[in-house]
């Protein structure tokens, strides 16, 4: 059964390492022991280094008190022991090959305008995060995603005969540039409780960091950042909540598989388009297809957390 520890104690140990200019080299002489998941440990070095790598993928982190980033880095490191529990017995190398870690490091950073490795490993190293810490955390996400597909592609199910009905008679789309947040209920709580509670963040933080602190989402990491959606890829009943809100606002959690979305419209345009009807067809299945994976994941990663243990050392 999965316990949530304060940050408190972490802090004690490792908020000096924010008010004082310290290399490296003595903080990792200083690395503690914090808490175990299942048999996994986690350290100070490895909240420094996570908190390095939330930096690097969101600079917004930063606006963040020095509380709240520790507890973000501590929920990401319990999120990716977790997953490396479930692969372990199922996976019997965990390794991807250079191309695969390539893709997927580009991918990670393309917000950042990088599209060179070694223009990557430059940018990671002003935040002295090494290869291998990187490599390994990309691993974990490949792997964890590969073995979601596995597990659920059967469970996909999109229209495709309909997608391409609707693409044909819409050559005047609307498109929205949209963020999320995808959240879960604690035991007993309610959903008008967690919903204020995440209501008086946005207002105190914004959507982007309360995304980093709430969000169950993948997405989380980049403040929620979905990207530029066509009115063709939304589920039909949340696009109608979309158009009811105006630019900057956001709806109210609209049920989904694995928990509660919030999404907010940052922009939205209208363009007539020259389609090409098989590549618009094979990218919102691509899109469509990503969101129900991403709503399986939420839906697995629930269902085995439950049995984790997680004790302060």
């Amino acid at each position: 059964m999965i316990r949530i520890i304060s940050v408190k104690i972490i802090i004690t140990i490792i908020v000096f390492f924010f008010s004082t200019p310290i290399k490296f080299s003595a903080l990792a002489s200083e690395n503690k022991i914090l808490f175990k998941v299942n048999n996994e440990l986690i350290t100070t070095i490895d909240i420094f280094n996570e908190i390095n790598y939330l930096k690097s993928i969101n600079k917004n982190i930063s606006n963040l008190e020095n509380e709240k980033i520790i507890e973000i880095a501590r929920n990401s490191l319990i999120k990716d022991k977790i997953k490396k529990i479930a692969l372990t017995p199922i996976v019997k190398k965990m390794e991807i090959n250079d191309d695969d870690f390539k893709r997927i490091l580009i991918s990670n950073y393309s917000n950042t305008g990088f599209t060179k490795i070694e223009e990557i490993f430059l940018y990671l190293k002003k935040y002295n995060i090494k290869p291998r810490l990187i490599r390994n955390k990309m691993t974990i996400q490949a792997i964890w995603s590969q073995f979601i597909y596995d597990k659920y592609s059967k469970n996909i199910k999109i229209d495709i005969d309909k997608l391409r009905q609707e693409i044909k008679k819409n050559d005047i789309q609307t498109e929205y540039l949209l963020s999320e947040i995808v959240f879960d209920l604690k035991e007993e709580q309610t959903i008008n409780e967690k919903f204020d509670i995440i209501k008086n963040a946005i207002k105190e933080n914004g959507f982007a960091n309360t995304a980093l602190i709430y969000s169950i989402s993948e997405t989380s990491t980049s403040g929620g950042d979905i990207g530029w959606v066509s009115e063709n890829s939304i589920n039909k009943k949340i696009l109608k909540k979309i158009i009811e809100i105006n630019i900057n606002s956001f709806t109210e959690p609209l049920v989904v598989p694995g928990g509660y979305l919030i999404l907010k419209v940052n922009e939205k345009r209208v363009a007539k388009k020259d389609i090409k009807i098989e590549d618009e067809l094979e990218k919102i299945i691509g899109i469509k297809t990503n969101e129900q994976l991403n709503q399986f994941s939420n839906i697995y990663l629930n269902k085995i957390k439950k049995d984790i243990i997680i004790n302060e050392l």
